[in-house]
């Protein structure tokens, strides 16, 4: 049942526009709420994501919209210290 859960994890967050926004490090990209107005701009018909975002939208984001928004919110503190300028120059692993 674990395993299952795993692998269900792992292919929702690979459609999941939260972590393609995050990732992408696009200047001039939203950050805040980035996965779900990401998904809202796919949702109304937007052309040009990779330009707005710097990440293509999920194939189906209205299934994604509930996990990014999750996500998103959970990030939220991230996310304004990133639009204030605080930043976490973390490098290396364990």
């Amino acid at each position: 049942m674990n395993k299952l859960l795993a692998i269900g994890l792992v292919l929702l967050l690979t459609g999941c526009a939260t972590a393609r926004t995050l990732d992408a490090a696009k200047p001039g990209a939203p950050v805040v709420y980035s996965g779900t107005r990401l998904d809202l701009y796919a949702m109304n018909g937007g052309c040009c994501a990779m330009d707005r975002f710097g990440a293509e939208a999920p194939s189906y984001p209205g299934v994604d919209l509930p996990a990014s928004a999750l996500l998103d919110t959970l990030l939220l503190p991230l996310s304004l210290l990133t639009v204030i300028g605080v930043s976490f120059q973390a490098t290396g692993g364990l």
